[in-house]
């Protein structure tokens, strides 16, 4: 027996990405399985287009490694960074996709330190920051906006 469900897999995939739609069928034999495709109603896709993923982009610098992530609405990502041997987090704003510039910003803060947030605000293509912040002992406070959708959390104690 081959296996089947990967190349129906693949083949519903590539069928979505161009905008159609797979009905879903069982098929008698396994064998002879063949995706049946068809067009969204008054020739639209049935599904929305899926808006790319922000990727963290490196700009806190080396030593930093990512510890997580907050989406901002469906507009980006806010990253939240830590270097063990300095102790210090960093956090920046990254768009979905590059574009003209918008307001964005990106904000962090060590919880209870006593020290004021470290926010970086303006007109931007691609991404806000990076913002830094000594944090070693104490929980991390972050923030981003991207036009007019937000998004934030607090943790990463250490």
């Amino acid at each position: 027996m081959r296996p089947i469900h990967r190349t129906v897999t693949a083949t519903a995939l590539a069928v979505l990405a161009l905008g159609g739609a797979v009905a879903a069928t069982t098929p008698a034999a396994a064998d002879t399985a063949t995706p049946t495709a068809t067009t969204g109603t008054a020739g639209t896709s049935a599904h929305a287009p899926v808006a790319p993923a922000a990727v963290y982009n490196g700009v806190c610098g080396t030593g930093y490694q990512v510890i997580g992530s907050t989406p901002v609405g469906n507009s980006g990502t806010v990253f939240v960074t830590w270097n063990q041997s300095t102790g210090k987090n960093c956090a920046v704003t990254v768009r979905n996709t590059t574009g003209a510039k918008i307001r964005m910003s990106v904000r962090i803060e060590a919880v209870g330190t006593g020290t004021a947030p470290v926010e970086d605000t303006g007109l931007y293509t691609s991404y806000a920051g990076p913002v830094y912040v000594a944090a070693r002992g104490h929980c991390v406070k972050w923030s981003g906006v991207i036009g007019s959708a937000t998004g934030g959390d607090t943790g990463f104690c250490g």
